[in-house]
Parts: C-alpha cells; sequence; structure tokens
C-alpha cells in the first residue's frame, strides 16, 4: 500500500510541479472543444455534421507540427487521399449488430448508406482544468441508419502536458439501449489515429487493401523524401511486421521538419480483449483493435463480443505524444506499467 501510495504522490507531483497551462475553449458554433497548451493549440474534440463520428483534429507537437493527416478536412500537399474515414484520432468499429460504423464517411453512396451507422455528439458533460491538465467529459450516440440509438456513449478525456511529452487519456463507456448488441471479430476497428505523411512507412510499391464490405482501396507509391516513420511493439515487432501481433503498446517514431517525435498507443488490461491485436499500417493507419480478433489472428482467436440490452463496457486506452526524443523500450514499458494500475 505505501509503495502504491508513494508512486501515486510522485505521478501528482510530476503534474503539479509543471509550468505547463492546458485550457478547454468551447466553441459550439464551431462545434469543438479546442485543447490549449499554454495558449496554443494541441488538439481539438471535433464533431461537425460531415463526420460520421467526433474526432480529436489535428493532434500537434510541441513545436506546433502537425502529427495527423490534414485529409480529408485540410490536405496537405503530397500525403495521401485514401480512406477518407480515416481522420485524426477516433474511436470506432466496422461490424455492430451487422452496420459498419468504421468505413462511414460522405463518399458513401446514398443508396448504400443504410449498410451504416453513424455515431452524434450530444453534449458536454463537464470541462475542468488543472494547471497542466484538463478533463473533457461528453456524451454521444451510436445510431442505426433509421435513427435508432444502439449505444450511448459516455467518454472522458485527459490531457496531460508534462514540457515535451504530452498525453491524452480516453476512457469510454459503451451501454447497450433496448436491444442486445453484437460487436462480432471484425478487421476495422477500433482506436484509431490516422498519421501525417511523415510518419509513414517508406512505401515501395502500391497496395490494395479490401474492407469488410469488400470494398477495395488503393494505396499508390509516393515520393519518399521526409517519410521517417517506424512502429515498434512491445512484443518486439517492427515495422509492417506489427500489423495481426498482439502487445500492450507499440510506439511510431519518425521526424516533421527536423523535430523528432513519437506517438504510443498503451492498452490497459482492463480492457475486453487485452493485450490487443493492432491493426497498424504502413500507410499510416495507426489502431488497436481488440475485438477483431479472428480477422487479425487469420482465425486462431475469436472473441465476437457482445452486450445484453442494458449492459455496458468501458474501453481505456492512452496516447503519449514525445516531442525532440524517442523514448526507450524501458521507458514505454513503465509507461504502460503505470497505466495500469
Amino acid at each position: 500500500m505505501a509503495a502504491v501510495l508513494l508512486s501515486l504522490f510522485s505521478e501528482m507531483n510530476a503534474q503539479t510541479s509543471s509550468t505547463d497551462q492546458v485550457q478547454l475553449i468551447r466553441k459550439d458554433a464551431e462545434q469543438k472543444v479546442e485543447v490549449l497548451v499554454n495558449g496554443e493549440l494541441f488538439t481539438a474534440y471535433y464533431y461537425p455534421n460531415g463526420l460520421a463520428k467526433p474526432v480529436l483534429y489535428p493532434i500537434k507537437s510541441v513545436a506546433g507540427h502537425d502529427l495527423t493527416r490534414g485529409f480529408p478536412l485540410d490536405p496537405r500537399p503530397g500525403e495521401r487521399i485514401d480512406h477518407p474515414h480515416h481522420v485524426g484520432h477516433w474511436f470506432n468499429y466496422g461490424d455492430v449488430n451487422g452496420l459498419d460504423f468504421w468505413n462511414n464517411s460522405d463518399a458513401i453512396p446514398a443508396e448504400k448508406k443504410s449498410g451504416y451507422g453513424a455515431i452524434r455528439h450530444r453534449g458536454v458533460k463537464s470541462m475542468i482544468e488543472k494547471g497542466n491538465r484538463a478533463e473533457l467529459e461528453v456524451e454521444t450516440d451510436w445510431l442505426a441508419p433509421n435513427g435508432e440509438i444502439l449505444l450511448k456513449e459516455t467518454t472522458r478525456f485527459v490531457f496531460i502536458s508534462e514540457g515535451k511529452k504530452r498525453s491524452i487519456e480516453r476512457v469510454s463507456t459503451l451501454a447497450a439501449q433496448k436491444q442486445a448488441v453484437s460487436l462480432k471479430d471484425n478487421k476495422e476497428g477500433m482506436f484509431a489515429i490516422r498519421v501525417a505523411r511523415e510518419l509513414e512507412h517508406p512505401s515501395d510499391k502500391p497496395e490494395l487493401f479490401t474492407d469488410a464490405n469488400g470494398i477495395a482501396t488503393s494505396v499508390p507509391t509516393l515520393n519518399n523524401e521526409g517519410v521517417t516513420g517506424k512502429y515498434l511493439s512491445s512484443a518486439g515487432k517492427v515495422g509492417d511486421e506489427v500489423w495481426g501481433t498482439r502487445g500492450t503498446w507499440v510506439n511510431l517514431s519518425g521526424e516533421i521538419k527536423g523535430e523528432k517525435v513519437a506517438i504510443a498507443i498503451l492498452d490497459h488490461p482492463s480492457n475486453p480483449g487485452y493485450p490487443t491485436y493492432w491493426h497498424a499500417r504502413g500507410y499510416g493507419l495507426f489502431a488497436a483493435n481488440p475485438l477483431g480478433q479472428k480477422a487479425l489472428s487469420g482465425g486462431k482467436d475469436e472473441l465476437n463480443f457482445g452486450l445484453k440490452a442494458g449492459e455496458s463496457v468501458t474501453f481505456r486506452y492512452k496516447i503519449l505524444v514525445f516531442s525532440g526524443e524517442n523514448p526507450s523500450e524501458a521507458n514505454l514499458n513503465e509507461e504502460a506499467r503505470s497505466f495500469g494500475k
């Protein structure tokens, strides 16, 4: 008990000793809540009507460089324009009672919309600022095409800035409503980021990726100048080998305009399917998918998670953003251990 209390005290002391100030700026007319660090944009909770789900967009480094892709909201020269549903950071799934929430975007023709679900922002529950830490709690609905609410989601974001390290913790509770909800094993999920071109892996050949509905997307070979991304998982997998493997964390490191940066995603021991499978692609999709086990393991594992009417489940993840350095494996193991407590 004494060791736990000492650890908690040390963590709180580290947070309160930081001179960074994290602010939440609510802009209802622009359908977003901005997260500022020392007056500069770090990220924003963004829920425009044109997107099929709320997102965190953009996510920026300490030097102000964009870590997330601009397309389709704000396209930048030289970046990919595939998968228009990959926007900033999002949380959804490819098979919810047979509906595809993952691939939904304005690129889906009207005659096919009946197969897709959408997540709609319903309100901000609370906003709390505590020096270098801020908490934002929001409510959303997971909707079938006929407007029926399948899941109510309550999410608490915790934003912390400690010098050259920033973090985003997401705690999302999904509650089934009037009917049971099935989240059948599916490749397309779940806790995801689409990163900037500089953090992709250099590509040496065009590729074709097919979603769960059989729709193929071509990902061409592009100019690799300035493309420096590299995945590393807690299981020791590197690069494209991370895809379809399990691990407690994955780190994506690279360089943007001379600034060394790294983004790590940490899984939590309380999550279903822990340790998660990773749906991490070299073209810039960085996702943890704890529920798509059959699709990601080649049939070795199977979960087929579901909720009865009235039941709920909570998912916890953490994004770490490092600027000016690439964290060591020991550092990331300690971060995961601390988060897991």
